[in-house]
């Protein structure tokens, strides 16, 4: 059976169970097993996730980056494919916070804040935390960090933007050190990072493997204590992300191919609809690349060496469609968990989103561990994630398809070549 199927049963015998069982709450033995059962195959899962989140996020940027920097010494194309990237992500993600903020889908939620236990800050901490935040020069300047190996120990608890601006450099360095050497021999660093980051990736499938019981585990948790009512707004929060992801594809990239690229939108897509039905059915925008190519080449008529380059670099460098999900979903838990963000703090939000569209692994689930982090680091409790774990599949397919699209566009953008 399918991993999608399993994670849909999970959630499905999850809610049906913890449902039955929250009538019955009050007997001993059932809550004995909910606690030392059931509740630990959840944290497991999650604590896998945390576990690959520093070496995955670093070695994904430098890797990003240097690609986008030095792939083949291609300076115009490296620089037009970072500059539209920064772009679309910045818009996807503009838009995704701009739908939850005016859809509001985590308000039907009513979960109490002891919902999870272990989550490591209570709202009520967050509040109080909140008359104590940074000023913004003082934000800013500390982006920069001072100790890169003091930021990855405090990556989890809020230091990942600082992380990732360390990988950010360190990954332009690189390109600019073999551009500075003699000979045209790889960095023996870079395979390293290369391997890091297939290692995490294989963590993350080892993790994805356990999601469906996990799933079960912290769903039949969560609806043991709240019962039916608890899952009512998922469905909100499922279209909200649908909404956003189909503005970016039909109004966005519409917009850029016509004013950037001279291209008919609908032409463009009519052409592309072939590598969107793999993707969708993949969930992967790396397993979508050959098709992709295949496609830039025969039917879009790009130039090889432009298109091959940036749906390479583009399979994990743009995720526009990752980068609106992870937005959306961090500020619809926090609607659920009732913190109210600032607007300096979805401003991180937003930022966080757009660089970490960079590092997400262009695989299933890659985008859980970035968004456990960017939840951490506002304060939301990480353990929400489970809230929307059983419907991550489909809106997995749905954000791929986009992902994909994007490179093709982006693709586009760059060759500026006019379709016949």
């Amino acid at each position: 059976m399918k991993n999608h199927w399993k994670l849909l049963l999970g959630l499905g015998f999850g809610i049906l169970a913890g449902t039955f069982a929250h009538q019955y709450q009050d007997i001993s033995w059932l809550q004995t097993v909910n606690q030392n059962l059931i509740f630990p195959v959840g944290q497991v899962f999650l604590r896998l996730l945390f576990m690959i989140v520093v070496p995955m996020v670093f070695s994904a940027l430098v890797l990003g980056v240097y690609d986008l920097a030095s792939n083949q010494g291609v300076g115009r194309v490296a620089g037009m494919t970072l500059f539209y990237t920064v772009l679309a992500s910045t818009a996807s993600v503009i838009i995704g916070i701009s739908l939850v903020n005016g859809l509001r889908p985590g308000d039907g939620f009513n979960v109490d804040r002891s919902v999870f236990e272990t989550a490591k800050t209570s709202v009520d901490t967050i509040s109080a935390n909140a008359g104590n935040a940074k000023s913004f020069a003082q934000a800013m300047v500390e982006v920069i960090p001072k100790n890169p190996l003091d930021a990855a120990v405090r990556a989890l608890d809020g230091e990942m933007l600082a992380l990732m601006f360390c990988a950010l450099f360190f990954g332009f360095a690189f390109h600019l050190y073999k551009k500075g050497r003699d000979g045209d021999h790889p960095l023996l660093i870079m395979g390293i990072f290369d391997e890091i980051f297939q290692a995490s990736l294989k963590i993350v499938e080892v993790a994805m493997k356990l999601a469906p019981y996990a799933v079960f585990a912290i769903v039949f948790q969560t609806a043991f204590k709240f019962g039916l009512s608890i899952f009512e707004s998922l469905i909100y929060f499922a279209a909200t992300v649908v909404v956003g992801l189909l503005l970016q594809q039909f109004v966005v990239y519409s917009i850029l191919l016509k004013v950037f690229a001279k291209r008919n939108p609908w032409d463009f897509f009519k052409k592309c609809q072939d590598v969107y039905l793999y993707a969708f059915s993949t969930s992967s925008s790396n397993a979508t690349l050959p098709k992709s190519i295949e496609v830039a080449e025969t039917k879009l008529g790009l130039t090889p060496s432009v298109s091959r380059f940036v749906l390479t670099v583009g399979a994990t460098a743009n995720q526009n469609g990752t980068a609106l999900f992870e937005g959306v979903t961090v500020l619809f838990l926090a609607q659920v968990f009732q913190v109210d963000l600032s607007m300096g703090q979805q401003l991180q939000v937003v930022l966080m989103c757009i660089i970490a569209g960079i590092g997400t692994a262009g695989v299933p689930g890659g985008s859980l561990p970035l968004i456990m982090i960017i939840m951490n680091s506002v304060g939301i409790p990480a353990e929400g994630i489970a809230l929307i774990l059983g419907v991550d599949r489909f809106l997995d397919m749905c954000r791929t398809t986009l992902n994909v699209s994007g490179d093709l566009v982006i693709a586009a953008l760059v060759d500026k070549k006019p379709s016949a």
